[in-house]
């Protein structure tokens, strides 16, 4: 797996960024083009290098303050024919899926993190069609509002917020959850409410639902089904898997409670609606603790550029603004 990254930097910087560089292993290709940015002034340098030296060498960058002075962008070409490049992965030590690119994490996580219009439309969506299926037991309803449900992406960030105690992160996943699943939840209950008296379907409804009975009973296999959605689910993020089929198995575990819990409200089913409260808070739980576990033991494992040689590297980036 081969990474392409485009750095930017002031022309007083590119020779440190080239060294760095070209001393990393797994590095195939460095190209310096100079006086190449116009706006602002400044060098471009190009690296190829297999994708599990990327996190070695953007330490090294930060620790020489790239990204503050200029830029760092990284890309994954889909082909790359060179056999440099295949010399490059074969040294580079360990595996280019395993490899975390930890701000690629975050960024990625950031992005899905956001309190937004499409989140929250999303989340009604799939909480809508939760409690239709739940009222109705229908298991194709239910597994369809798994596909929608895009709670996912929160819920990693707050892992990724705990682990890199980036706490802005944390701040907004926490507000699009705690937000989205109140608002999700009151418009699932709304449905309910003028459900009833137009005869959609029986008060009594929840009294038959056989294929719906495991999101009210909270039970030992409903936290280790959240614990396992929450690794498999930041597996996919590190590993850069689809993550549409993980949104599913996520899913499983908080749409279709969010939607019992409003639909067994407005029928007065008020001990189902605490068990699947409970259940709910239970596998959010269990998502996050089991993802921050993921992400631990990656940071445990994960290669980090020793003290000494930051420090020399942020010395050197001092010289060079002089």
């Amino acid at each position: 797996m081969i990474a392409q990254l485009r750095i930017y930097v002031p022309d007083k910087l590119s020779g440190a960024v080239v060294d760095s560089c070209s001393g990393e292993l797994g590095v195939a290709e460095v190209s310096l083009h100079r006086g190449a940015s116009v706006l602002p002034p400044g060098d471009v340098i190009h690296v190829l290098l297999a994708r599990e030296s990327v996190e070695g060498l953007v330490q090294k960058l930060h620790a020489l303050n790239v990204q503050k002075l200029g830029s760092i962008s990284v890309t994954m070409p889909d082909l790359v024919l060179s056999d440099r490049a295949d010399e490059a992965v074969a040294a580079a030590p360990g595996e280019g899926a395993d490899a975390v690119i930890w701000d690629e994490v975050s960024g990625q996580t950031g992005e899905d993190s956001r309190l937004t219009w499409s989140f929250l439309v999303f989340l009604v969506l799939a909480t809508q069609l939760a409690a239709i299926g739940i009222v109705t037991d229908s298991t194709i309803a239910i597994v369809g509002a798994m596909a929608v449900g895009p709670e996912f992406g929160p819920l990693a960030a707050l892992a990724v917020a705990i682990v890199r105690r980036q706490w802005p992160l944390g701040r907004a996943a926490a507000l699009a959850l705690g937000v989205g699943f109140p608002v999700a939840m009151l418009g699932a209950a709304l449905g309910a409410w003028l459900s009833v008296p137009l005869g959609l379907f029986p008060a009594d409804a929840l009294d038959h639902g056989s294929a719906v009975e495991f999101i009210y009973h909270p039970g030992p296999y409903s936290l280790i089904v959240a614990v396992l959605a929450g690794a498999a689910g930041m597996l996919s993020v590190i590993s850069k898997r689809s993550s549409a089929l993980i949104g599913v198995f996520i899913s499983v575990t908080t749409v279709p409670a969010a939607g019992f819990v409003a639909v067994a409200l407005v029928l007065g089913e008020y001990e189902k609606a605490a068990g699947s409260a409970l259940q709910l808070f239970l596998n959010l739980v269990g998502i996050v603790v089991s993802a921050v576990a993921v992400l631990v033991f990656y940071k445990l494992i994960s290669k980090q550029l020793p003290r000494e040689a930051a420090l020399r590297l942020r010395r050197r980036a001092l010289r060079s603004q002089r």
